[in-house]
């Protein structure tokens, strides 16, 4: 890992206005893990429109019933992980668990602020590789806002960081999808 980076898990990586990968475009991605192997991380602004309880009927009677489906990222997009995450009262950062097995998951639904999704796949780096992309500009990297569950969960949250992190980014941040639209 390079140390002008440093590690990134935690905090969230806002798609470059001008990464136009489709996996990525526009992206907002919540960071887990960053170290020197690599880094993995879920992509939060791709919901699929169905909860696990629509996708299967082991979990259509429960309490995890209503746990919202997203597209985690293009790593594995036939495995299914479920996520807990809950910030601290006091503001101070925030839990979060990855890959929790469904009894797990269904304890910690239960707990206080506890948020629950899943994801169909992840979005992961080789060692090295998320490095480079930092140094080409490809991502924008900003802290963990306390009211990013507040936020709306699709393609809005995007614009919507981005143009919380600096004014400059507003105008970038409004731009069409299309170029060709502006």
């Amino acid at each position: 890992m390079d140390p002008e980076i440093g590690s990134l898990a935690g905090s969230l990586l806002l798609a470059h206005p001008s990464l136009r990968d489709p996996n990525f475009h526009r992206a907002v991605i919540l960071m887990s893990v960053h170290d020197s192997n690599g880094a993995m991380g879920l992509v939060l602004n791709r919901p699929m429109g169905r909860t696990l309880g629509e996708f299967s009927s082991d979990f259509a009677i429960g309490p995890l019933a209503r746990v919202p489906l997203f597209k985690g990222g293009p790593v594995e997009e036939d495995r299914l992980l479920l996520c807990a995450w809950r910030f601290h009262p006091e503001g101070s950062g925030f839990q979060l668990v990855v890959g929790l097995d469904p009894e797990r998951a269904v304890a910690m639904v239960e707990e206080s602020g506890m948020h629950l999704r899943a994801f169909f796949g992840y979005s992961g780096w080789t060692g090295g590789q998320l490095e480079r992309e930092m140094k080409d500009k490809a991502w924008v990297n900003v802290s963990m806002v306390p009211n990013l569950l507040d936020l709306n969960q699709d393609e809005t949250l995007w614009r919507a960081l981005l143009e919380n992190e600096d004014p400059m980014w507003k105008l970038f941040a409004s731009e069409p999808r299309d170029p060709e639209l502006n």
